[in-house]
């Protein structure tokens, strides 16, 4: 396989194979947008011209192109017009809502909320995620759980933001309350300066704070500042057809099950936080990673994965210890059990070099094994599931899930059946019998866990 698969944070670059995607400048694709009218000269065009915003879950560039959570719905909206996406990243949210007033841009996609005030003056297509606006704070440091406790604390926020008008809300009822507001195109450069000390407090989307803390275990989020509140699309009002062609859309996206696939792909293990087992993965992504990562892309250059997954997958099963040893004698950083090893012709399952080349090698089995049926991102869930369970219960669950009516080559849906199989009205009439199901699912969601904040922390 030429191209590296990339899963949880990084799902966008596999979700919808095959959809180029190029960038461009505002100047550069000027005459693209006002020469639209209507949606159907949009896909005459065939080009959908995107304004977003650059973020750790919105946008970013990788290898296979731009990722992340927005472009991910987008591509798959520029799929079903027949159309190419051309991302136009902004400078911050002031400069976004500016072009597409000014229509350089048919959509602006970049996790916005939907307020009153922005309503007066721009377009928004349906909302597809309710987030809350949560205070973070640093553990050390100031924490508020009320807003009087709030006045006085060293607050930033990003302006143009839907927390600025939430604060000037609040602060009818607070006079004292005072804030700054700093030009950027997510909460996330102020949520690191509040990891390192220099601002007490700033606000952000809560799954963008769970996000957060994946990186910087020390950050605290003390309160919610909101209820729910929508996230949509703008859209350039002047394109006839669009909101009839975005309410379509979004109606199907919803009932499909792909705006909640999506959800779960990228903040579905944001769920659970264990602070300490989070603080010594990042201690020992700088003291024990780089002594490894040579032999995780090595071994990734001849898999289907990227070394990031292989090293994140190795941490789970020994915490990149070499020497590492299991009650049931699994061993090494890869944990490869005896017959795995000679089968692999794995000599010494101690030399770091040579169990993570095994065990890449025996997860690229256990991928090329699965059926035609599971494709995509879902496949390497499968793969590893295999590798922590075995390919035989596998099979099982995906005969349970048949039998229950559900979809047998589906993760979201094959993780609700795994647990199952300890249980012996269940397992008593499989093949492989019984197997403690919870466990896979628990790895696949530590293995993506690691992988994520891999992916945010070691560049490629």
């Amino acid at each position: 396989m030429d191209k590296k698969f990339r899963i949880g944070l990084a799902a966008g670059a596999a979700l919808l194979a095959g959809l180029g995607i190029t960038q461009c400048r505002p100047a550069q694709d000027a005459a693209l947008v006002t020469d639209s009218t209507t949606i159907e000269t949009v896909k005459e065009g065939g080009n959908l011209v995107v304004l977003t915003l650059k973020g750790p879950t919105t946008y970013r560039e990788a290898d296979d192109g731009p990722m992340g959570y927005e472009v991910d719905m987008i591509k798959a909206f520029a799929k079903d017009l027949g159309v190419t996406p051309r991302f136009v990243a902004m400078e911050d949210i002031g400069a976004l809502i500016a072009a597409i007033e000014n229509g350089e841009g048919h959509v602006a996609a970049a996790g916005l909320t939907i307020t009153d005030l922005r309503a007066a003056r721009v377009s928004y297509g349906p909302a597809y995620k309710n987030v809350e606006e949560s205070l973070v704070c640093h553990q050390d440091g100031p924490a508020p759980v009320d807003l009087d406790e709030l006045t006085g604390v060293n607050l930033t926020v990003m302006k143009d933001s839907a927390y600025v008008e939430t604060l000037k809300r609040l602060k009818t009822d607070h006079p004292q309350l005072k804030w700054k507001a700093r030009a950027a195109g997510s909460a996330m450069p102020m949520l690191v300066s509040v990891a390192k000390g220099r601002i007490d407090c700033t606000v952000a989307d809560s799954h963008i704070a769970e996000y957060a803390r994946r990186l910087y275990p020390d950050l605290v989020i003390p309160m919610s500042l909101s209820t729910d509140k929508p996230l949509g699309w703008i859209y350039n009002s002047k394109l006839g057809g669009m909101d009839e062609t975005l309410d379509s859309w979004f109606s199907q996206a919803h009932a499909s099950g792909l705006l909640e696939t999506l959800d779960e792909r990228w903040f579905g293990h944001l769920d659970e936080f264990d602070y300490v087992e989070v603080l010594r993965f990042v201690e020992r992504v700088e003291d024990r990673l780089p002594e490894y990562r040579t032999y995780f892309e090595t071994a990734a250059a001849d898999t289907a994965f990227d070394w990031h997954l292989l090293a994140a997958q190795a941490y789970q099963e020994s915490h990149w210890d070499p020497q590492a040893v299991s009650p049931t004698g699994v061993r090494g950083i890869m944990m490869l059990t005896l017959p795995t090893a000679r089968e692999l012709g794995v000599e010494d399952r101690n030399d770091p070099a040579q169990s993570v080349d095994g065990g890449a090698r025996y997860l690229q089995r256990l991928y090329d094994r699965l059926p035609d049926g599971v494709e995509g991102e879902d496949r390497t869930w499968f793969a590893l599931a295999a590798y922590n369970i075995g390919m035989g219960h596998i099979y099982d669950a995906r005969r349970l899930a048949e039998r229950r009516g559900l979809d047998k080559n589906s993760w979201t849906d094959l993780e609700t059946i795994l647990p199952l199989l300890s249980k012996k009205q269940y397992y008593s009439t499989l093949r492989h019998g019984y197997a403690r199901g919870y466990e896979p699912v628990r790895y696949v969601r530590k293995v993506r866990d690691y992988y994520n904040m891999l992916r945010a922390n070691v560049p490629v």
